[in-house]
């Protein structure tokens, strides 16, 4: 699913907005699967499926295949509705760089939560 993430991001205009100021790779882990997210102002140019050898990124996202799947329900339960609540609840691991990613919180929710929609339509 995330393989589309250009695809779903590119042509949301206010999203591409919001993260103009964003441009850096970052890493998300589900399960044993692991992607490579480029971001270039905002707009995703493009997304490497791994496994990788000492891949660079700026921060890491990682849960188990399980949890990203309760996440991705269409409305999934407390505890798995938002990054944070996985992270409080341990599901979810942050690791890195975290300045880029809190200074830009709203734009990697607002992703993660267009992944959602797209799944579950």
């Amino acid at each position: 699913m995330l393989e589309a993430l250009p695809d779903i991001i590119n042509h949301k205009e206010g999203l591409v907005r919001r993260g103009q100021y964003v441009s850096l790779r970052f890493l998300v882990e589900i399960g044993e699967q692991a992607f490579l997210v480029d971001v270039d102002k905002g707009r995703i140019t493009s997304v490497q499926t791994g496994p990788f050898v000492m891949p660079s990124w700026t921060f890491a996202l990682r849960a188990s295949a399980d949890s990203w799947a309760r996440f991705f329900e269409a409305v999934p339960a407390p505890g798995y509705h938002d990054l944070f609540a996985l992270l409080k609840s341990r599901h979810l691991k942050i690791e890195g760089d975290l300045h880029p990613f809190m200074a830009n919180l709203r734009y990697f929710k607002e992703i993660f939560s267009a992944v959602r929609e797209e799944v579950n339509t």
